[in-house]
């Protein structure tokens, strides 16, 4: 793969892992240029998670660092997101592919609603916490990142936040540890496969962790005032990539029926 070909790559995958360790979403920028990069969409998705742990990673260090996860509490839902996404991943053959990327706009575009206007995302009063159905949502969030994938962190999010019992501030520590233990978990399937290219996933890699680095310190400096309206806008502009694929059910849908309208 040509130099500035790879310099393209780690540029791109700086400014995703800096929105990424803020909000999530990181794939809407790096999936398509891997795509553009010339790779197939098998082996763009399995470089992506390679790039993307790295920079989850880095990202989920530098919480560490501040002291920001506590381990006891937060291993056990990054162990099951790490679970989660081995089972996805292993079960992608099988996956309902067209009624995912059908149904995420809608979901994701209720995610950008919640974190718009609930005051949990305003880091006001706090659902009470539910241990189990904080569990369980890090095990399915896993097991989507597996199969499917974008959207994934601020998935996590908001599952910590409605089921944990946490500020929006305090569980994005959370949800990159879980992020990393479910990218991980793809990763080492994926590797299986033998569809990774080192090259262009170690060049995005290196610009991921860097951006997913500062992120991180971003937003543990600014605090909700970033994260909730990058959330926001992440979420929309991903709903949107996903109503504007040429195959989207749902643009299938109302092209079919402009074709067979009078007007």
């Amino acid at each position: 793969m040509p130099s500035l070909t790879l310099l393209t790559l780690a540029l791109v995958g700086f400014v995703a892992g800096f929105v990424d360790a803020i909000a999530g979403g990181g794939g809407l920028a790096t999936l398509p240029a891997l795509a553009l990069a010339g790779l197939d969409p098998v082996s763009a998705v399995a470089t992506n998670k390679l790039a993307g742990t790295l920079g989850v990673g880095s990202a989920t260090y530098a919480f560490v660092r501040a002291g920001r996860v506590h381990w006891r509490a937060d291993a056990p839902a990054a162990a099951l997101a790490f679970l989660g996404s081995v089972l996805g991943a292993l079960c992608l053959p099988y996956a309902p592919k067209e009624l995912l990327v059908a149904l995420m706009p809608i979901l994701l575009i209720a995610v950008a609603l919640y974190f718009a206007f609930a005051r949990a995302a305003r880091d006001e009063p706090l659902h009470a916490p539910q241990p189990r159905r904080s569990l369980a949502a890090a095990l399915s969030v896993g097991f989507y990142d597996g199969v499917f994938g974008p959207g994934a962190g601020t998935f996590y999010m908001l599952g910590f936040m409605r089921f944990g019992g946490r500020r929006l501030i305090d569980s994005l520590p959370l949800a990159r540890l879980a992020n990393f233990g479910s990218n991980f978990g793809a990763l080492l399937v994926y590797a299986l496969t033998g569809h990774i290219l080192v090259a262009a996933g170690l060049a995005m890699g290196a610009g991921n962790l860097v951006g997913a680095h500062i992120g991180a310190r971003v937003a543990m400096a600014v605090g909700a005032r970033i994260v909730r309206p990058l959330v926001v806008v992440m979420s929309l502009a991903l709903a949107a990539r996903l109503l504007t694929l040429p195959d989207a059910p749902m643009r299938v849908w109302v092209e079919s029926l402009l074709a067979c309208s009078p007007l």
